[in-house]
């Protein structure tokens, strides 16, 4: 059954995607071979590449920065749960989130490049503008998995160092980086394969001025109606996106047990104080200055949401909430119903999945692991695509329904949940199954009442990260949404190119209130669970 609807809902549209591409009449490349003789495309295809690797280096560098001041600078706890709380905003909010608030702040007439400063020439959009609102809104990605990585080096391998003579950058240098190398090479695959698929930001900032292949195949079939000429673009996304992703699980599975730190040899515990005060200073700095500014994103997008025009008429109003609720309410009532649908249905898929890769043994228990994997894997704009293809025609007729839509991000997002089971599966004792298979119950019984209450954290894990990804994803629906269906960040994109900018932010504030509060309660959940904080959920909210 789980090899069924992974084969329909994953490896179908993929297939019917590259048949699009490459057969008309016959094998053929004139599709992709047409689209290369124009520079426009070849010019996405090369900004695409430059875009993401910028922007994983950007991103990783600032995660690793915040990474380090978390976990290395002996700060108060309370001063690591307040950072999180602002680092997580990003990837809580609609993907453009940032982008708005650029726009108002450093746009041709932004409060802070015109009204404060009085330049006249800064333009926001093109390569910069693209650059910083994707750095800013990813480098949570790398901060979350880099902490993780430096909290599992243990500080008596720096201690050692410092007591044969050491300085402390030596000891950085030698010690401390080198054994976080395959975590920072993962942050940086992680950061470049979520900007490689971003379709809003560079839709947003990017424009003619700075084409990428996302929004390129999105403006091929909706505004040339070619829907071969999409795909082949496509098709031209996939091999890059392949290729991060294969490099993300090479460095994560293979190079990651070259670096081992935790072993079973247990010795007293050690201040952790490979950085000097200096070094504190400044990256408290760095830090102050990336959070001030995602601060001020946020409040600019409040406080467009609460006046008739910012910075042309700031006058108060509640206008734009007027509009959410009355004609957009109907986006706001789409998006909760698929994402409440979306949970436990997904969850269960989730958690199935998880444990059908990490306690059993069949033939294809690998490829099924890989292919479940793929939607995850690619760029949403590829996902979406391959769906409207394949789903668009009977006997499969599925567009425009909400079942598409939940089924979309069941098979895109589920892997938060599959990836949390096997991780909470990994602690679990196998006898304790086994116990119950030798009084006679059957796998399905054994699964229900044994497996199931032990790994409810994995499960609210999973099922979290539904529920956000559905209120703020765009790039796979955007080619999904209908009359019938619509969703908020749709409507949201929708205000963003009409300037109505307000109404945009009124809508944004509306998601993230609403996700923060799903947030929370799980948080609260999970406490009573006895499983912490929902760590694996935010380790994997940006994927």
């Amino acid at each position: 059954m789980i090899w069924g609807a992974v084969a329909l809902f994953v490896l179908y549209p993929l297939g019917r995607l590259l048949l699009l591409t490459f057969w008309n009449g016959g094998p053929s490349l004139d599709a992709v071979r047409g689209l290369l003789g124009d520079w426009t495309h070849r010019a996405a295809l090369v900004n695409s590449l430059l875009l993401a690797a910028l922007v994983g280096i950007a991103g990783t560098a600032l995660g690793f920065a915040f990474a380090l001041l978390a976990v290395r600078a002996n700060l108060p706890r309370w001063f690591g749960r307040a950072l999180d709380a602002v680092v997580l905003l990003p990837l809580i909010s609609p993907p453009f989130t940032a982008a708005i608030a650029l726009i108002f702040a450093l746009g041709p007439r932004g409060l802070i490049s015109y009204h404060v400063f009085g330049l006249t020439r800064v333009n926001i959009y093109g390569l910069a503008g693209t650059l910083l609102s994707e750095t800013l809104t990813y480098f949570p990605i790398a901060y979350l998995t880099l902490k993780a990585v430096l909290a599992n080096v243990d500080a008596n391998l720096e201690d050692s160092a410092f007591s044969l003579g050491a300085r402390r950058w030596r000891v950085f240098r030698t010690v401390t980086l080198p054994l976080t190398t395959p975590g920072v090479a993962n942050a940086f695959l992680l950061v470049s394969a979520a900007s490689l698929a971003d379709f809003a930001t560079p839709l947003i900032l990017g424009g003619t001025r700075f084409p990428v292949l996302p929004t390129q195949a999105f403006l091929q079939i909706t505004g040339l109606y070619d829907m071969r000429g999409g795909a082949a673009l496509c098709f031209l996304l996939l091999v890059p996106a392949l290729a991060v992703f294969a490099g993300q699980r090479w460095f994560t599975e293979r190079r990651g047990g070259s670096f081992v730190t935790v072993t079973g040899k247990v010795g007293a515990a050690t201040r952790v104080k490979s950085l000097s005060p200096a070094a504190v200073l400044g990256l408290a700095v760095v830090c102050g200055l990336v959070v001030a500014l995602v601060l001020v994103c946020y409040l600019l997008i409040f406080a467009a949401s609460i006046v008739r025009g910012l910075g042309a008429d700031n006058s108060l109003s509640l206008a734009h909430y007027g509009h959410v609720f009355s004609g957009g309410l109907k986006a706001v009532r789409d998006t909760l119903i698929v994402a409440v649908i979306c949970m436990p249905v997904g969850g269960l898929f989730a958690v199935v999945l998880g444990f059908l890769v990490s306690r059993t043994r069949f033939p294809g228990r690998r490829a099924l692991e890989f292919a479940a994997m793929m939607n995850y894997a690619l760029p949403g704009t590829i996902v979406g695509i391959a769906y409207l293809v394949a789903f668009n025609d009977p006997p499969l007729a599925l567009t425009g329904t909400a079942f598409i839509l939940v089924v979309c991000y069941v098979f895109r997002y589920s892997l938060a949940g599959t990836r949390a089971t096997s991780a909470v599966l990994a602690q679990i004792d196998p006898s304790i199954e086994e116990a119950s298979a030798s009084l006679g119950a059957r796998r399905d019984v054994t699964f229900r009442r044994v497996v199931l209450p032990l790994i409810r954290p994995a499960l609210l894990a999973g099922m979290t990260v539904l529920f956000i990804r559905a209120m703020t994803a765009i790039s796979a629906t955007i080619f999904l949404v209908s009359l019938s269906w619509s969703l908020v960040t749709v409507r949201i994109l929708e205000g963003i190119t009409n300037l109505e900018l307000g109404q945009a932010s009124a809508f944004s504030m509306l998601v993230i209130l609403l996700v923060y509060a799903a947030v929370a309660v799980a948080s609260l959940a999970m406490r009573r669970l006895n499983a912490g904080s929902l760590g694996q959920a935010g380790t994997l909210l940006g994927g």
